[in-house]
């Protein structure tokens, strides 16, 4: 593996890169470009922080800036104003400015609520992603994507808001629990079932790798994601057409962690579940084959996820997705599959066809 790989989201004035690669929090070299100033602030967590905060600390220091840690606490369940407001309170108390960068290091619920006080502080902070889950490092770190949860839906308040940097350090994957792992690998199944059958057929022949976390086989999986979210993002921004492709599973799996509670599943659990729930869904309108949901199924499960939804019943499953952002003039806008490699959006699905699929696929 080479020791880092670079990719551009290509946003014109506002593109960005995204470092891959082992051992890049030490990278100043990379890092320090994207700051300005000499005060830098961390948000992070109580799970992440005695990891990685004094190794990044320490490549801040060496280029000359002062470090405000944040530490947050850990967990799904904490995505809230509440905790929000700690981000806040402690910019505030620590006189930061506008121009005060602000590095979010930890997984996809430190970077939306770092990404989204950034947006929101000061009408606007430098931002910088250092993800340090598969999940993050595959799919919310880029594209500017931030929110908080609100317990009638999933990521419902936030602001589309780019980072200026990317630094994916393959080497956090290390310390990532299991289960993490497995969420993460849930997204870049994603990639494949919507847009890159390459991809899939790689995963089939590979997973057995990605799970032993050898770092060639996931820095190639980190590498070939972000390509296709950089792609999909460059094209439709702030997801007025093809970008909601992205949310194949997503609409289902928001109802599972909303209907669950937040943190009973880990999102990319529900997102496995839910993106066979799309699957069956696509092979009821003879989209799918058989073979083809077979194959999805086996995949999601060598992964070590989730293929079987919990039963909250079709008509909660129903109320909890019209909450989605993808409900448009009272349509909700389903992300599903032609073909593998090929998703489609679909706002003309009768109910009653939804709640046949949910029902089948929940256990």
């Amino acid at each position: 593996m080479p020791e880092q790989q670079t990719l551009t989201v290509a946003l014109g004035e506002r593109a960005y890169p995204i470092h891959i690669g082992a051992g890049l929090i030490e990278r100043g070299d990379l890092l320090l470009p994207a700051l300005k100033g000499r005060r830098a602030v961390v948000v992070t967590n109580v799970t992440v922080a005695p990891l990685y905060l004094e190794r990044l600390r320490s490549t801040l220091e060496k280029g000359g800036f002062s470090v405000l840690p944040i530490v947050l606490p850990d967990g799904e369940e904490y995505k809230t104003w509440e905790t929000l407001n700690q981000i806040f309170d402690g910019l505030l108390g620590g006189h930061c400015e506008r121009s005060t960068p602000l590095i979010a290091l930890g997984g996809g619920v430190i970077g939306d609520m770092g990404g989204f006080a950034a947006a929101c502080y000061q009408r606007g902070m430098p931002f910088i992603q250092v993800p340090t889950t598969l999940l993050a490092q595959v799919d919310s770190s880029v594209g500017g994507k931030t929110a908080i949860n609100h317990p009638l839906g999933k990521n419902m308040i936030g602001a589309f808001y780019q980072p200026r940097l990317v630094l994916a350090d393959i080497a956090t994957l290390d310390t990532l629990p299991a289960r993490e792992l497995s969420a993460g690998l849930a997204e870049v199944i994603k990639y494949g079932l919507i847009r890159d059958p390459e991809l899939f057929a790689w995963l089939e022949a590979n997973m057995q790798r990605l799970l032993a976390r050898e770092r060639d086989a996931l820095a190639h999986a980190v590498l070939r994601s972000c390509a296709n979210k950089a792609e999909v993002v460059a094209d439709d921004e702030k997801e007025a057409g093809g970008r909601a492709l992205l949310n194949l599973g997503h609409t289902f799996g928001h109802a599972i962690e909303t209907g669950l509670g937040y943190g009973a599943w880990l999102h990319g659990e529900a997102v496995a579940a839910g993106t066979l729930i799309a699957a069956e869904l696509s092979q009821r309108l003879g989209w799918l084959s058989k073979s083809d949901v077979e194959r999805i199924e086996r995949l999601f499960s060598y992964a070590g996820l989730p293929v079987r939804a919990p039963r909250l019943g079709a008509e909660r499953y129903l109320e909890l997705m019209r909450h989605d952002k993808k409900v448009e003039d009272g349509r909700l806008k389903l992300i599903l599959m032609r073909g593998i490699g090929e998703g489609v959006i679909d706002d003309g699905v009768p109910a009653d066809l939804i709640a046949a699929a949910i029902e089948t696929r929940c256990t």
